[in-house]
């Protein structure tokens, strides 16, 4: 019976070191503060489901910090990365619902560790209105993207960015799909050659 005691009151006092076990901060210049992992994504939510799905423009001004700066992905160039604030924000979503009004995301896998949440999204919408130069095709588009982004004091402070834009393009039927892209640089390569 005693052993048994002794072996209960090990766990017990196993389950209170863990209860208030913190992981050690190694490697940080200085010490921070991070929102559970849940909170951190609930921020992400909203800038999905409320901002985007919502058209609730007025939630950049409670989830992005006037500091907040964001990082556009793309092979083969340095990382671009701009000013955007809760102003820069409502212009940039703004910007997309003129030309695709009725865009929607999807989380499809959200990721959380320290600070940063990342996300795996669907977009999709109908492009009815001038983008990038591009006249209204009125085809409808699924883009997937990559968002990482950095949680500070309950506010998005920095985001990188990595759009497919291959699969973009070919959709609005700026560029040939993949295989027709391979085949005709396959062919001026072999020209080229001879």
């Amino acid at each position: 019976m005693a052993a048994i005691d002794a072996f209960a009151f090990g766990l017990v006092s196993v389950n209170r070191f863990f209860a208030n076990w913190q992981p050690c901060d190694i490697g940080l210049s200085r010490k921070q503060t991070y929102l559970p992992m849940e909170s951190a994504k609930d921020i992400i939510k909203r800038f999905v489901e409320e901002l985007w799905n919502a058209r609730r423009l007025d939630v950049a001004d409670q989830i992005f910090s006037e500091d907040c700066v964001t990082h556009q992905l793309r092979s083969g160039v340095p990382a671009e990365h701009a000013h955007r604030g809760p102003r820069e924000i409502k212009e940039h979503v703004s910007g997309w619902l003129m030309s695709f009004p009725d865009l929607r995301f999807n989380i499809e896998q959200m990721i959380a560790e320290r600070d940063r949440v990342v996300s795996q999204l669907v977009m999709e919408g109908t492009h009815q209105g001038n983008w990038m130069g591009i006249s209204p095709t009125g085809k409808r588009l699924q883009i997937r993207m990559i968002t990482i982004h950095r949680i500070e004091n309950g506010k998005i402070v920095e985001d990188w960015v990595l759009v497919e834009l291959l699969g973009l393009f070919q959709q609005l039927g700026a560029i040939p799909d993949t295989a027709e892209l391979i085949h005709n640089f396959a062919q001026r390569a072999d020209s080229g050659s001879h």
